[in-house]
């Protein structure tokens, strides 16, 4: 039987891009000998938008779909009960650390998360199941909050590997302690969609978004295609989509 995982890997890498308009790229240049004007429109359309979304203002704009920009309000931080940290990705081969560690999204939810503990005073709960293999999420986010941080962990939920699965399990492990708002750790551009998870719980939480990108298109670099142009639109366009399906599935 197919893993739901990997077969959700599989269509994003398939989907997003840079993969998805390479795809179409070569399914154009394959058209084109006997279909020559769909098969240069195809290939012409996919690079000039792999190119085009390279840009960083376009991923700006792209990003203000879904980005939540605004910093934790801490007035409101402390009103709630508990902190929920949602994993973001192991990085499995990592021989500088001997094996697992956290990928970089999950770092620097965990390092957030470890200021806003520390600002607040409020109990920790880190949510993230394994992946492919190995150790979870939560076990690596457990150790590097109190080894490296020095900020105890009080919930451990070690299931989950979606967002929605991080919203069911750490639920029932919040409302066991009776808590029922919550300060939730995730990235700028998926805190919406999170907190959209977590109330679909019965879950009440106060967004603190990391890592929120703010645009300025200030230099000749905001405007030349980049890596991290690239990427900045493909978590974008990952959030539209991951929102579009939540909206009809639910």
């Amino acid at each position: 039987m197919i893993d739901p995982l990997w077969l959700k890997a599989l269509i994003k890498v398939l989907v997003l891009p840079p993969t998805g308009l390479l795809l179409t790229a070569v399914l154009g240049f394959g058209l084109w000998a006997r279909f020559p004007r769909v098969g240069r429109w195809l290939a012409v359309a996919s690079v000039l938008a792999l190119l085009v979304i390279s840009v960083p203002i376009v991923a700006d704009y792209l990003t203000q779909f879904v980005d939540t920009p605004a910093p934790l309000d801490l007035a409101q931080a402390r009103e709630a009960d508990a902190i929920v940290i949602i994993g973001g990705g192991v990085r499995p081969d990592a021989p500088e650390y001997g094996g697992e560690t956290l990928a970089t999204l999950t770092l620097e939810r965990v390092r957030y998360g470890a200021r806003v503990a520390r600002l607040t005073g409020l109990p920790v709960l880190v949510s993230g199941g394994p992946g492919f293999r190995g150790s979870s999420e939560a076990a690596l986010m457990k150790a590097s909050l109190e080894d490296e941080f020095g900020v105890p962990v009080r919930w451990v939920e070690a299931r989950s590997r979606t967002t929605h699965e991080n919203a069911v399990f750490s639920s029932r492990i919040l409302r066991r302690s009776g808590i029922h708002r919550v300060v939730l750790v995730a990235h700028g551009f998926d805190t919406r969609r999170a907190m959209a998870e977590f109330a679909a719980e019965g879950i009440e939480s106060v967004g603190a978004p990391t890592g929120a990108h703010v645009g300025t298109g200030d230099t000749l670099f905001d405007y030349l295609p980049s890596i991290s142009g690239l990427l900045g639109s493909y978590y974008a366009t990952y959030e539209i989509l991951a929102n579009l399906v939540r909206v009809v599935t639910r």
